[in-house]
């Protein structure tokens, strides 16, 4: 999928919000339904998890940093640790393969995306969704809007835990990988509906399980 196709009067800087749409209350409350149990149940694995986390390397369990959201809005992100304490001390940059940045544990987490349990909290709060538009750093957003042309658009709905670039395309590596999923992105949101959104959701569970190598 490429964004050539596609046109910046495609998508408005503040999309109408979501709540005032029927599609809008419907994921809302689709989202609530299985967030608010989904965390409950996975409450032990993340204890557990938790306390792995706690006995193999230094520095707090859980991981909380700044991304945007919906029309920019910055938010706290919530995950289980999976770096070294200070693994960004230089500064932000992506992941890559064999990082050596990530512990044993926090690989383990990857693979099977673990560590984004925590997340679930965000999509009850309502600064996330089950799907949507990854979530990116604000330092990274500021460079891609000047870089990428559209890259603004992707913040008019609200990110989620998983989304249709998500289960096409890998983890960002460069700036190639950016503009394809870009493209995923823009094409989800130009469809928008529950039934699209269940298929991503259950596309996302066979990836996981199919593909755990934490590439999704």
């Amino acid at each position: 999928m490429s964004t050539k196709s596609l046109s910046s009067t495609d998508f408005p800087v503040r999309a109408r919000p979501a709540r005032f749409t029927l599609y809008g209350r419907l994921k809302r409350g689709f989202d609530l339904c299985v967030a608010v149990p989904g965390l409950l149940l996975a409450a032990p694995l993340i204890f557990l998890l938790g306390a792995a986390v706690k006995l193999t390397s230094r520095g707090p369990v859980f991981y909380r940093q700044e991304r945007v959201g919906l029309n920019g809005k910055p938010f706290v992100l919530i995950k289980l640790r999976t770096m070294y304490e200070d693994a960004e001390a230089d500064g932000p940059r992506w992941c890559e393969e064999a990082d050596c940045r990530i512990t044993p544990v926090g690989r383990f987490m990857r693979r099977l995306h673990l560590d984004e349990l925590p997340q679930l909290l965000n999509v009850i709060r309502g600064e996330m969704a089950l799907v949507g538009p990854r979530p990116e750093r604000p330092c990274f957003v500021q460079d891609l809007k000047r870089t990428i042309p559209l890259y603004e658009r992707r913040l008019a709905v609200k990110p989620g835990l998983t989304g249709l670039a998500q289960i096409r395309h890998h983890s960002d590596r460069s700036i190639e990988d950016v503009q394809t999923k870009l493209g995923y992105d823009l094409e989800y949101m130009k469809r928008p509906s529950l039934w699209l959104d269940l298929q991503i959701l259950a596309r996302t569970v066979v990836e996981v399980i199919v593909r755990p190598d934490g590439s999704l």
